[in-house]
């Protein structure tokens, strides 16, 4: 089929190159000259895992093509994927859906003939009817132009995987001609046996809120449990195995730490939970809320714990690592990134802050340029007075403790994420503390 996918971020690079992996023809369009120069020639101004393989192998086939002209894409496709921002409004609560109506507005009057607009945005229950009655309006095809939400459940750093190979496909519709579509774009992914949830609009709308914020209490709860080990000497893995092994319950999300972050997930779980309070579903908003704050206070925790592993040493003045940058691995998104939250708390308590990360430097200096950062992971402990591991990257997880232990002034290691195995390191000469498990 011809696609084109309108914005070209985090959610319509990965969109359109998937695309173009099942076989269609895809334009790919973004308002940025500079960053459709680096896309046209292979390059990826974002790193998802095995991103930049894909794009650069549909550029180059010429399957896969990007433009600033979006008369040309809808001359061009019978889909049109839109994959602008939602960011979080001004309230801080809901969505700034200013970009999808400003992509409609601009996409609808150059629709001659019938064809169907696929939003994949993150958007508040009742857009998809508002946006299909601008589409309308401003079409020249009319009613001829068909308005399908198929929210993305992308997982960054998996959002190659997580397009090609989906747990699931939710399309919210109104018409039989609109789920053939859909059944034809996505046909390769059904024929291998992903489920389609062929619904109205506004259950769509629902399901991707209502899908992240449980995701969010989930880690918000086993945070909650950790914060009990540390009173009570528990082990929050322990628990995690317990727990997970329960079918009912299942271990996926459920890894203690210093809270979730990234452009989707936080901003998710506030307008779903404005959503509960606009509603009048008064005691889900406040279910919800209490989720946003348990994830508020984790960078506190972490700090209470860094505090009490120096025992008597003072923090102000030693010299910290901070391992991580970006919100989780496989990313080098640093939107809302509780690592980097923590290397700012760190250097506001009067540390000396240095921070690795694997690819996120580039951004995480751009977001936070007041600290230290280096790409050599052995040479980020160089003097270091405390190591804190607070993005979980394998590379962490497979280094060297034996290797590394020379390396720091004190080798102190504060795994925030609580994802080592904590006994090579102990077995190096490492003194190592992890949230919600007891010290050794």
């Amino acid at each position: 089929m011809r696609v084109s996918v309108i914005g070209c971020g985090h959610l319509g690079i990965p969109h359109a190159a998937a695309m173009a992996e099942l076989g269609h023809d895809v334009t790919g369009v973004d308002v940025d000259q500079a960053k459709v120069d680096r896309l046209n020639s292979g390059e990826c101004p974002i790193y998802e895992t095995g991103l930049p393989e894909l794009l650069a192998r549909h550029t180059a086939s010429g399957r896969l093509r990007f433009t600033t002209d979006i008369r040309e894409a809808a001359d061009f496709a019978e889909v049109h994927f839109i994959g602008v921002g939602t960011p979080i409004d001004a309230d801080g609560r809901s969505y700034d859906t200013g970009q999808v109506y400003g992509a409609i507005r601009q996409l609808a009057p150059h629709l001659h003939r019938p064809c169907t607009i696929v939003g994949k945005s993150t958007v508040t229950v009742g857009t998809t009817s508002q946006v299909t009655a601008l589409a309308q309006r401003l079409a020249p095809a009319g009613a001829g132009v068909d308005v399908v939400w198929n929210p993305e459940f992308l997982r960054e750093g998996h959002a190659v995987q997580d397009t090609l190979r989906p747990d699931r496909i939710i399309a919210g519709l109104t018409t039989a001609e609109a789920e053939k579509t859909v059944r034809a774009v996505y046909a390769p992914i059904l024929d291998a046996g992903v489920p389609l949830f062929a619904c109205d609009p506004q259950t769509a709308e629902l399901a991707k809120g209502a899908a992240n914020t449980f995701l969010g209490l989930k880690i918000s709860y086993i945070n909650a449990v950790a914060d009990m080990c540390e009173a009570a000497g528990g082990d929050i893995s322990q628990i995690v195995d317990i727990l997970g092994i329960d079918p009912r319950i299942g271990s996926g999300g459920m890894r203690p730490g210093i809270g979730y972050g990234g452009g989707c997930l936080p901003k998710d779980i506030r307008a779903f939970t404005a959503s509960a309070r606009q509603l009048g579903a008064d005691q889900a908003a406040t279910l919800l809320r209490a989720a946003e704050t348990i994830n508020e206070t984790r960078t506190g925790v972490a700090m209470d714990l860094i505090t009490r592993a120096l025992g008597e040493r003072p923090l102000k003045g030693a010299r910290v690592t901070v391992w991580g940058a970006a919100f989780k691995p496989g990313t080098n998104d640093v939107r809302e990134s509780p690592a980097l939250a923590l290397a700012h708390a760190l250097q506001q308590a009067g540390a000396t802050v240095t921070v690795h990360d694997p690819q996120a430097v580039a951004t995480a200096m751009t977001r936070n340029p007041e600290l230290d950062y280096t790409d050599d992971l052995p040479a980020s402990l160089d003097g270091a007075d405390l190591v804190v591991l607070a993005t979980e990257w394998p590379e962490y997880q497979q280094a060297n403790p034996q290797a590394l232990a020379d390396h720091p002034a004190n080798p102190l290691l504060i795994d925030c994420r609580t994802t080592l195995d904590p006994e090579p390191w102990r077995a190096a000469g490492w003194t190592v503390h992890q949230l919600g498990r007891p010290g050794k």
